[in-house]
């Protein structure tokens, strides 16, 4: 069996409703800019992926793969598109499913979490409560500067079942003496189950100091020295993969010795959960949840979903990825334009009752709150009483005003 031809497919695909307002579209841009893989073979068999991380597909990465055999890229680390799509040839030739050619399979399903991106207490919570109705148990969030993450918390639970769980990713940017205090108070709401990132990745000891400390399992997302290191260091309890294939299933197997628990996060559509769910299927400790992403579109390429049970998915069992493509929705996605980006001046309400007003355009899962703490001089978390919102261009002559004071300013505080 020989590839013959490489088909890279971008596509866009439509938001949840749920995002259908000012708020929605101006934290959610870019997420929808997505590539979705074609592999055809001279066997007449095709291979399907997709990726939301790395969209852009260079011929250089196509160019060597064609008139080669799909199983001489067994444990690849190919943009993940080529890489699952692969897989799903390899499987439907062999008509296994993927996990086959991963690893001895250990577990039939695994747990999954749900997502969105930054936002207020009260959007939060009725975050939380949709997740819970479309069968989630857990929910991963970033912390912002621009947002209280207690009150966040507090709202959340208000509408969570008891053993509903938070996942907080502290963005690895705080120093201890504000971190530690934080945890604190996050560990009296029992809705706190995992902390991702409280320190810089680099600061080992401290790393080591706060899981001493900490009874909520702290998840590490990119270790510096490799990972086993940080294992050896007793940094984390958890530590997060994704990424190339062959990758994930190294540093998968290579926790699963030091007893450390893996936890996979790749973000696209209910392809990429179908490959998640194959390689949590052969990682004898990914037991921890799967962040695919896929909760945010109101349709996928893929037709049916993977259905989500009392927390988790099971591991699909047909050949390949085990999953069918929607070849009208992929043709929908592959013309519909990108999600425009919004420009909006943020507005910080300060604890002092004056504002600070900056020009944004909600590029990023953070957008402009990268910059609050530099504008602040003050770390992520350690400013209560602040509120934020969002000013979209609304032709009056006060918002020109504004805008034009901020652009020949950078900041304004009234």
């Amino acid at each position: 069996m020989k590839i013959i031809d490489i088909e890279v497919i971008p596509i866009s695909l439509p938001l949840s409703s749920r995002y259908d307002n000012a708020a929605g579209r101006l934290r959610m841009y870019d997420i929808d800019q997505q590539v979705a893989v074609k592999i055809h073979t001279d066997a007449g068999i095709t291979g399907h992926g997709s990726y939301e991380d790395r969209p852009d597909i260079a011929p250089s990465e196509i160019e060597p793969l064609i008139d080669t055999n799909p199983f001489d890229h067994l444990h690849n680390d190919y943009n993940l598109a080529i890489g699952m799509a692969l897989y799903d040839v390899m499987g439907k030739y062999l008509e296994v499913p993927a996990y086959k050619l991963m690893g001895r399979k250990v577990r039939d399903a695994a747990p999954v979490a749900a997502w969105t991106r930054p936002c207020a207490p009260d959007v939060f919570a009725a975050e939380v409560a949709r997740a819970v109705e479309q069968g989630y148990r857990i929910f991963k969030m970033h912390t912002d500067p621009r947002f209280d993450v207690i009150e966040q918390t507090k709202a959340a639970e208000q509408v969570a079942p008891p053993g509903f769980r938070i996942h907080w990713d502290m963005n690895h940017s705080r120093t201890s003496s504000v971190v530690l205090p934080l945890i604190a108070e996050l560990e009296k709401h029992s809705i706190v189950g995992f902390i991702e990132d409280p320190l810089p990745w680099t600061d080992i000891e401290g790393w080591r100091a706060l899981r001493a400390k900490s009874r909520v399992p702290l998840v590490m997302h990119n270790p510096q020295l490799g990972g086993i290191q940080e294992v050896m260091h007793g940094c984390a309890d958890v530590y997060m993969v994704g990424g190339g294939i062959g990758k994930v299933l190294e540093h998968g197997f290579a926790y699963a010795k030091a007893n450390a628990q893996v936890l996979i996060q790749q973000s696209g559509t209910a392809l990429m959960r179908a490959l998640s769910l194959h390689e949590a299927a052969v990682l004898p400790t990914a037991s921890a949840h799967l962040i695919t992403l896929d909760d945010q579109f109101e349709e996928d390429i893929v037709s049916p979903g993977i259905p989500v049970t009392g927390g988790f998915c099971r591991v699909p069992e047909e050949p390949g990825l085990g999953v069918e493509i929607d070849e009208a929705a992929l043709q929908r996605a592959s013309e519909r334009e990108p999600l425009a980006r919004h420009e909006f001046i943020g507005i910080v309400h300060l604890p002092d009752e004056r504002r600070l007003y900056t020009l944004d355009d909600g590029r990023r899962s953070v957008s402009g709150s990268n910059a609050l703490p530099r504008i602040l001089g003050i770390e992520e978390g350690d400013l209560k009483g602040i509120r934020f919102e969002a000013w979209e261009p609304d032709g009056s002559e006060r918002y020109a005003t504004l805008r034009a004071r901020i652009q020949d300013e950078g900041i304004v505080i009234e």
